[in-house]
Order: C-alpha cells, then structure tokens, then sequence
C-alpha cells in the first residue's frame, strides 16, 4: 500500500486537453456516487465541477496543498493519459504539487514522447518509501490487477441491452 489515505475521484467541468464528455456533469456525477456506495477509501470531490470554465489540474493540486500543507499528494493517471501530460496547462508545474502515480491498463501502448520522458526520466521511483518522505516531485509506476475494461466497451453493451455489470 502507497499511501494510507483516500482516493478522490474528481470530474472535470469542461476539460480543456479533450472533447467534453458525452454525460453531463450532473449524470457523471450519479454516476459515481452510485459507484462509490460502500466505498470507504474511494470518495467524490466535485471542487472541479464548482468552478465555472476550463478545469486544470494544476488549479485544483494548489488547493490541495494549501489543505494539506507539506501531506505527500499523489495524482493518478492511467499511462495514456499519463503519455499525453504535455498538453495539461502548466504540466511541468505539477511536479512542484504532487507526485505522479502512473497506472499501466492492459491493452493500452502509451508512448511517451521524448520530452517528457527527459523531464521525468530522474524524477522516476520504484520505492513507495521516496513517495511517502517527500511532498511532491516523483514519478512511480504503479502496478495494478489487470482488467481489460474501457468505457468505449460498456457504452457499446449498453447500447446493445447488454448487461455490463461486471465491467463496472
């Protein structure tokens, strides 16, 4: 175990990196507190939603750090995501706020361009112990159980009357 605190789960309002989701802010937003009934590590913060315009991530980690003072942070991002941090307002900023948990999914290649990887190449940890001693600044992978689970799947099994049940 990484950290032993919470994950939040954060919906953007309009992310400025891609196309605007297809559910709305409301909808997305049920959606995950009907996902996250029973969940005790696992909580919803709509600060992102709060805010009018653009959300960037930057925006909402120096609320964080103002809450939780020099509190290790961790961002999650899957590798594709992860993979494309460039186009993320102020991405090299990050580092100052938090460190970067990448998680691998099945499935997905994720090249990472090769000024990123430059830029994090001696950021990069494989010892949870460096993530916990420090505020910010670190880039570890992070292993999880592998699923081959995407969202593209289960809109095309809803729309189909497939149960997607266990994909959720």
């Amino acid at each position: 175990e990484l950290l032993d605190a919470e994950v939040r789960l954060m919906p953007a309002n309009v992310p400025p990196h891609r196309a605007p989701p297809t559910a709305t802010a409301t909808q997305r937003v049920d959606m995950l507190r009907a996902a996250l009934r029973g969940q005790s590590r696992l909580a919803l913060d709509t600060r992102e939603l709060d805010r009018s315009g653009p959300s960037y991530t930057i925006d909402t980690l120096g609320e964080f750090r103002r809450e939780f003072g020099e509190r290790p942070l961790l961002l999650l991002l899957g590798a594709d995501a992860f993979a494309g941090l460039r186009s993320w307002h102020r991405w090299r900023d990050l580092f100052d706020l938090t460190h970067i948990g990448v998680i691998n999914r099945p499935g997905v290649d994720a090249c990472i361009p090769v000024e990123l990887e430059r830029a994090v190449a001696p950021r990069r940890t494989d010892d949870p112990a460096v993530i916990r001693a420090q505020p910010a600044g670190r880039v570890i992978e992070l292993a999880v159980t592998p699923l081959e689970v995407s969202a593209t799947r289960i809109r095309e099994l809803l729309a189909q009357g497939r149960d997607p049940r266990y994909l959720l």
